[in-house]
């Protein structure tokens, strides 16, 4: 199951095949590959794409996950909100932001007349549609991201924050101190899950 396609897939890396013969090319093909003028804006987008997706998703998921473990009335129902994205299929949330973001007629584009701003091409013009595409990803998966963040605070012992109380600190030291050095490990895993997922 394992070996037999990775050895097919060196095979055909340096031949050149059809469906019914083969020629051994060596390494011309990756040489075809680098030459290839698209390939250093192919791997800019990827790299732009997979950060700003990361770096929302930690943010965001940080910042939910603290609100979320707070003495919130609502907290249960609004941590399922929160994950429901991330039940949500892929080409199900496709299909709805094309829809969404559809200039003109889409509903973004609706919303923002209303107050007299003309939407781009959202998912049409360069200059915004790697940016749509990642603000989509963000939204369907920074419920996983908030999720590991609940799980890291906690898991965090009540007595630091205690002890960050009986010292005078409020709510903002209870964070800058406590919450945010030991979510650490939480973070890590949102870094490399959602940094995985951008690359991909």
């Amino acid at each position: 199951i394992f070996l037999v396609p990775t050895v097919m897939a060196f095979y055909f890396a340096l031949t050149r095949w059809t469906l019914f013969d083969s020629e051994f090319v060596g390494l011309d093909n990756f040489r075809d590959f680098f030459a290839e003028q698209n390939l250093r804006v192919g791997f800019r987008n990827t790299i732009v794409y997979a950060v700003v997706t990361s770096g929302l998703k930690v943010v965001l998921g940080l910042l939910l996950g603290v609100l979320l473990t707070s003495r919130l009335r609502l907290r249960g129902f609004l941590r399922a909100v929160v994950f429901f994205p991330v039940l949500v299929t892929t080409v199900a949330v496709g299909i709805t932001f094309s829809v969404l973001l559809k200039p003109d007629t889409g509903l973004v584009d609706k919303a923002l007349g209303v107050v007299g701003i003309s939407g781009p091409d959202w998912l049409g013009d360069a200059t915004t549609a790697l940016l749509s595409v990642a603000l989509v990803d963000v939204w369907k998966g920074v419920g996983l991201a908030t999720v590991i963040y609940i799980a890291g605070i906690m898991s965090i012992p009540r007595d630091y924050y205690q002890a960050v109380e009986v010292d005078g600190g409020g709510a903002w030291h209870r964070f800058r101190h406590v919450t945010l050095p030991l979510s650490w490990p939480a973070t890590y895993s949102v870094i490399i899950l959602s940094f995985i997922g951008g690359l991909r």
